[in-house]
Parts: C-alpha cells; structure tokens; sequence
C-alpha cells in the first residue's frame, strides 16, 4: 500500500502532512535503502541519510560510547559509531549450540564483551563496528538466529510466558508465540540480500504490513496466566492462554498497551491494554493480522508521538477499532473468559517441571552476562551450555532460565553456577524485583543514568527497608534514562524516569501484578531529594499497611494509592496528567 493508497484507506485527513519517516520508508526499496553501498563505506563508522533510520529494520540501532564522546570531539574525530543489535528470538528460547556462538562473536568481535538479556525477551549485542556488522549476521544465520523486524515501524520481537513448570501448556504457547513471529514478518527479503548474499529479487507488495510498514513501532506478547512477567500492558496486542483440562482452547486478545511518553508533552501518556474478548486459538493468526492492519491504516502517520496502538484506540474509541478487527477478519470476539495474574516476577531457583525435568533461573542483574573480577558470569554460562541437555529461556526480566536439566545434571549445573557468581543467596527480594534499561553510555536517548545506576539505588532501597524493621519485603522498582519505555517503569510501584543529569521524575501506584499505571510524584528530582521522600514513604507504609486474608501485607503500590499520596490512574488519557 504506498501512501496515496494509504491516504485512500485512512480515517485521517488525506491532505495531512505525512511524518518524514513515512517518506524515507516509501523510498527504500521495501527496506534496501542503500544500506549495501553504506556499508562498504569505510570513510565513516556510521551510516548516512535515511540508512540511519532503515538499519532499525534489521534489528540494528546506530551508537556511539557517549562516555568518550566530548574527547574524541576535542580531537576532531567523529563519535566512535557502533550498532546495537538485537536478535529475533520469539518466546526467548535459544539453544546451547546457539548460545556458543554468540558467546565467541561478543569476546571477539564488540567492544563491551557483553551479552545483554533485555526486556524483549532476547539478547542484545552492543558495540559492534562497522567491519564487523556484516559478519554477525551471517555468525547468527550460520546458527539459525536472524534480527528481522525487532527494530522499526513493524511487529517486533513477540514475547512468551517463561514460566517452565505449565511445560505442555507452554509448548503450545510457544508455538503460537513463532507462528505470530513469522506470520507478521516483512516479506521482503533486503535482510537475506544485503546481509546473507541472497539472490537478489523484486519486492512488489508487503500484504500485511503496506510498502510504508506501520506508523509506528508495535509489540506482541503470549500470556499464561496467572503470570505476567511478561508485562501484557506495556505491549500493542497481547494473546492471553485460556486452557481448560491443562489444554490451550484459545485467547483473551488484550489491544493498546504501551509505556512510551515525551516529558511535557501532555497528549502523549502509558495505557493499559483493553480487552477485546476471547477466539478459539484457530484464529490467532487472523486476528493478530488484522489488529496490525487496522492500526497500518488508521494509525497516525502524520505525528510519531501520537502514532501507536494505544492512541489509535483513543482516537477512534475501542469500540470502532475493535468492529474493523471483526470485520476485516471475518472473526466475532466471544465474552472474555476469566483470568487473573498474580505474578509477574521471575521464580529464581530451581523450579520442577511436569515432565520430570528441572529449570534452574538465573537472576542476571540488569540482564548484563560479562565476566566481572568477583563473578565470571559469562564464563559460567560458557561452561554451562557445553555441557546442557537441554534449552536456555530468556525471560523478559533479564534473567536466563537453564530449562530441561535431567536429574542427574542438576548437581553439576548448580557447582557451576555458584562458582561463577550466577547463583548468590545474598540478593534480596528487592534486588530480584528492580530492574533497570540500558541507558548511558550507549544509548542516544538517555537522559539520566539507569543500568549503572540501578545497584546503587537497590542498595539504598534495601537500607530503607532494613531501616523501617521490613528488610525481608520489596517494591518493584524501576528506573530508566528517557520516557521510552524500555525498562517499564510506567508499570512499577516506584519508577524514576530519567530528565536530564541526576534528575528523574518518580512515579509512584503500580501494583505487583502489573496491572495499573503509576502517578507522577516528584517531577525532575535529584537523589537526596526522592531518597527522603521514599524514607519517609516507606516508613508511613511499614507502619499503616494492611494485613490481607491471607496474611500478607498490602504492597506498597496499593498503599500509596489506598491512602491518597497519589490517585489512581484508571483512564490514562483523563487522568495521568490531571
């Protein structure tokens, strides 16, 4: 669909100026750009023009080190330009064999050594330069691993529930989770020509996606319940498994989640996801093309802030929305059927699978695997995958599950992982329940720090919690560089969001099962200032929480609200900023 067809199909005015990254896409060839004769252009580290925004398409995102930035200026040197690249892995499962390879390409060829287990449920290389781009993608596609689509104006990487114990529900989870993947793929085949020296061919249409692809950047998840950790309200369509007798019959379809913001800028905000209704698991694929084809042709391609799922939802009413779905797909939403998340976090440790087997999580600090001088995680997880039997899992928390350990394994499995620091009894609740995005020094975005950040204020947090006599009790608590998203601090108990150098504003009401949207506390803070509040804050609520039937005590997200320090958002667009 070019733009003219586009304008035809839209709800929007057809005489609206088009954002330029609709052009830029129009004029790429389906995703060829001249990202091919860029690339051999070895007189820059980067890539130029429109092939700065096209390599997204591919899974890569353009950096520099900002930490040595201001020197290499003084030195009249461009930035040391490098690419992120992030893999596609639906539902995180990668094996050892694969594991292996990565390993070897993060030691040889990036220049942190890291591999970084992110919140999309995959891994991310960070630093590779320009010589070396090439050569990753044929290292992955040598093991069976690509980076189509988990960048861009396209449905990026999907995510699956991790949780190994439901092992025949997950497996079939799983396998909707790939079938989503490829389903929504881009058809054309630039990536396999540029990267792989694939026969080159003529791209005529992308049937689901349109020759501009989407307005924006969309994301898909598959859910079991009651876990959540995969976050359903940070992501544009999310499948929630409905089983019955322990078999998959089908899914609640939750449309229009999404964290991303702009400070000051009140029509953009986080939103939580609305339930459409349940269909039998035999039209997942239908339902899940066409929520994308709704939102390719009403979404706003005039204005990017405003150009996700959720706004569209806003826009033109869920109810107008969710008729096209109906219509286009020749499929009727059902009721909803019941579910309820009451649990969103990882289970660290060893867990026991219905099938006889045993799945050990890892709890990987901000997901960063390198090998540190008191703990050599990179190393360890080396050791362990040239010995496992089974399949590593990648959650969307940043831990690593060792998934499928026979019993006779899990010995020697565990001397590794504690001899390598991959195991450590001293991390507390609070520790296992923060989370931190990628922030300084690679990302463009960042504002303030968030993933170098993160252990400090962890420890702070647990100094308060020991202070108030509730060391043994944790909030989750998120902090990020820049409104984006990427760490989900818009669905946390506490979450800083980073404004400039030192400064965040703090978000305070989400609750443990990631289901509601916090409110602004503390707008552009420094850290004595929000430490004394959150002293104060958690002293208030270690004296006035609630015990529960259950004798568990009322989390602090639910007390913050319950006492009025902050309202509850229920519609974001009415009340977030109110």
């Amino acid at each position: 669909m070019d733009n003219t067809e586009f304008k035809k199909n839209s709800k929007h005015d057809p005489d609206a100026k088009f954002a330029d990254n609709e052009r830029l896409k129009g004029q790429s060839n389906f995703l060829r750009g001249t990202i091919e004769p860029d690339l051999g252009d070895q007189l820059t580290g980067g890539f130029t023009a429109d092939n700065f925004q096209l390599i997204r398409f591919h899974g890569m995102y353009q950096q520099d080190d900002r930490d040595i930035r201001p020197e290499r200026a003084k030195q009249k040197l461009e930035p040391l330009h490098n690419v992120m690249l992030r893999a596609r892995m639906p539902g995180g499962i990668i094996k050892p064999e694969q594991w292996l390879a990565i390993d070897k390409f993060a030691d040889d060829k990036t220049s942190y050594g890291s591999i970084r287990l992110t919140t999309r449920q995959t891994f991310q290389f960070h630093g590779v330069l320009k010589p070396h781009i090439k050569g990753m993608h044929q290292m992955l596609d040598g093991v069976g691993i690509d980076s189509i689509a988990t960048a861009g104006d396209v449905n990026r990487n999907v995510l699956c529930t991790a949780n190994p114990v439901q092992s025949e529900l997950h497996q079939e989870a799983y396998e909707w989770a790939k079938k989503i993947s490829e389903h929504l793929l881009p058809k054309t085949k630039a990536y396999a020509e540029i990267w792989l020296d694939g026969e080159k061919s003529e791209t005529t249409e992308e049937p689901i996606l349109g020759s501009t692809y989407l307005p924006r950047k969309f994301k898909t998840t598959v859910t079991i319940p009651p876990d959540n950790e995969v976050d359903i309200h940070a992501n544009d369509l999310n499948f929630v498994a409905i089983a019955q007798d322990g078999k998959l019959v089908g899914f609640n379809v939750l449309v229009g989640g999404g964290l991303a913001m702009t400070h000051g800028d009140v029509n953009t905000y986080p939103r939580r996801a609305d339930d459409f209704g349940f269909i039998p698991a035999e039209h997942t694929l239908a339902i899940a093309e066409h929520v994308v084809s709704v939102q390719r042709d009403w979404g706003n391609r005039s204005n990017r802030k405003n150009a996700k799922t959720k706004y569209t939802l806003d826009n033109y009413g869920v109810a107008a929305f969710k008729a096209e779905v109906e219509k286009r797909s020749g499929v009727k939403f059902e009721d909803s059927r019941p579910f309820e998340f009451t649990h969103r976090g990882d289970r660290i440790g060893w867990v026991d699978g219905i099938d006889g087997k045993h799945h050990l999580t890892l709890f990987i600090q901000s997901g960063r695997i390198l090998d540190y001088p008191e703990k050599t995680l990179k190393t360890g997880c080396r050791k362990i995958a040239e010995i496992h039997q089974g399949d590593f899992r990648m959650t969307a928390n940043q831990n690593l599950i060792i998934a499928g350990v026979p019993a006779d394994q899990k010995d020697i499995i565990e001397k590794i992982a504690r001899e390598h620091g991959l195991i450590d009894d001293s991390h507390t609740e609070q520790r296992k329940n923060s989370m931190a995005c990628v922030s300084f020094p690679t990302c463009p975005l960042a504002m303030a720090e968030a993933e170098r950040y993160l252990p400090t204020l962890v420890e702070q947090t647990e100094s308060l919690l020991a202070k108030h006599d509730i060391a043994n009790d944790n909030i989750i608590l998120r902090v990020v560089g820049c409104p984006n998203g990427c760490g989900r601090a818009m669905l946390a108990e506490i979450g800083l969001v980073g404004k400039g150098p030192g400064k965040y504003n703090v978000y305070l009401g989400g609750n443990r099962q990631g289901t509601r949207v916090p409110k602004l506390y503390l707008e552009n803070v420094s850290e004595d200032v929000y430490l004394a509040a959150f002293d104060e804050l958690i002293g208030t609520w270690a004296k006035e929480r609630l015990t529960l039937e259950n004798n568990e005590h009322e989390c602090f997200g639910d007390f913050v609200i319950r006492t009025g320090i902050v309202a509850e958002v229920k519609v974001s667009k009415t009340d977030f900023h109110a």
